[in-house]
This record gives structure tokens, sequence and C-alpha cells, in this order.
């Protein structure tokens, strides 16, 4: 096992590259996982991760160190691991990995989750595992959104990305007209109660940015507008949770 010390080591530069910046990660194909639950999803998908990068507090002993028993890593000074600043409380595992890429084409004729310039990596996490965990097999992210493959949407996400295909830089629009099922957006004006909709078939749920919502050319192209009826103090959700309240609901109906 190598222990690196020293921030001019070029293994460490490479990580703090990839760790900090969005160009390199798309320029090299690689991305970086943190922690031991990530790590298992992904090697259950795609194989052994390319290397396996450990924190040398924690190598004493718990979860990280059962999990690297045997296997080839490299280990990092704690203040090392700290400076990557990956995410905000560090597991003390990470494992560098090609950057998967979805397989198959989008597929006008399944559910999918739309997700319109949401810059918060924490949500659009949420977005995807909300999806996955309601069996919605497709994301399509446009152009402004936090970069599903960076190190914090990964987190967020909690191997929700391996059982997704993600499409990145969409045109939503362009795939909203030609959607083979309904199209629903969730907004205010002229907009139907989730719980009076007509959910049925295939769906394209179509979920904005933070503060701004969906774009006014995606309310207008959606064939359905849903509002999700809240009789309490606050006017408004989170993203992710308005998310969860629609996909469950959806989910809820096609089970009854």
């Amino acid at each position: 096992m190598k222990l690196i010390q020293s921030r001019d080591n070029a293994f460490f530069k490479s990580l703090k590259r990839l760790a900090e910046s969005g160009r390199e990660r798309r320029k090299t194909g690689q991305t970086l996982l943190d922690g031991v639950h990530l790590v298992e999803a992904y090697e259950a998908v795609f194989g052994p991760v390319d290397s396996l990068i450990v924190a040398e507090s924690a190598l004493g002993g718990g979860e990280v160190a059962g999990f690297v028993q045997g296997r080839e890593t490299v280990a990092l000074a704690d203040s090392l691991m700290r400076d990557l600043g990956l995410v905000d409380t560090p597991s003390g595992l990470l494992a560098l990995v090609k950057t998967p890429r979805a397989t198959a084409t989008v597929n006008r004729k399944k559910d999918a989750i739309l997700i319109d310039g949401v810059q918060d990596p924490g949500n659009v996490g949420t977005l995807l595992r909300t999806a996955a965990a309601a069996g919605i097999g497709q994301a399509l992210l446009s152009s402004g959104c936090a970069s599903a493959w960076s190190p914090k949407v990964l987190r967020a996400g909690q191997g929700a990305h391996f059982a997704l295909a993600i499409h990145e830089e969409c045109d939503l629009a362009g795939f909203m007209a030609g959607y083979e099922g309904t199209t629903a957006v969730t907004c205010l004006d002229g907009a139907t109660s989730l719980y009076a909709a007509r959910l049925d078939g295939p769906i394209a749920w179509v979920f904005g940015a933070e503060g701004q919502g969906v774009s006014a050319e995606l309310i207008a192209a959606a064939q359905l507008r849903i509002r999700i009826p809240m009789p309490g103090a606050v006017e408004s959700l989170n993203v992710a949770a308005a998310a969860a309240v629609c996909l469950f609901e959806a989910l809820r109906r096609k089970l009854a």
C-alpha cells in the first residue's frame, strides 16, 4: 500500500482536478465515488473500480478498513483527503471509476423524469434517487443542471445512478414534442390537483430549478399541469420533495 502525504504528488493532483472540475471529469471520462455504499453499488453493476483511495486514519479499523482488506489501495494523509473537498463529510473511502454512459437511447414510450436547470447537486442527486426508487428508468437533464456525475450528485444519489439511463445536455422540449405518453409539469397557473388528475399510461414528469421552477417553454409544452395541494402554512416544496409526492402518487395508482 502506498501512502501519499504530499500535495505535490502527481496522483493526488489528478484526484484534486477530478474533484473540482467538471471539464476534467468529461475530458478523462472518470469521476470519484465517496463511501462504501456507493462503491458497492457501482461494483455490483460494473465490476471492480479502477482505484481505491483510503484516508490514513480509516485504516485503523471500522467499515472502511474491513471493506478494503485484501484489496490494492492508495492511502492519503487525512489532511489531503480533507483538502479534496469532495463532500462535506468524507467517509474515508474514495474510488476512481470510469464514468458510466447510458447505453440505451431515450425512450419516448416509457416513464421518464426531466430535470430542467436544477443546479443544486443535492437536489439533482435526490431527484435521481427518487426516480429510481419509484421505478422510473430514465432521466433527462437540461443544460444548466448540476453535472449528474459530479461527486456531490453521486453522493446524494446513493447508487441510483447505476439503476438509471441518464442523459445530459438534453433538448427537453424536443423530447416532450415526440413523447408518446403524457407530459406533466408542476406549476400553479391553470393546474389540476395531483389527486384529481388522470395519471394513466407512461408519464414524463418535468421538475424545474430552485426558485424559478420549470421554464415557461416547458410549461407551455406540457399536456398536464399539476399542483400539489398544500393546506398548511407554506406555499411551496423543495423540488426533490415535490417530485417524491408526484412520483409516488403515480406509483400508488399503478399498484392499486
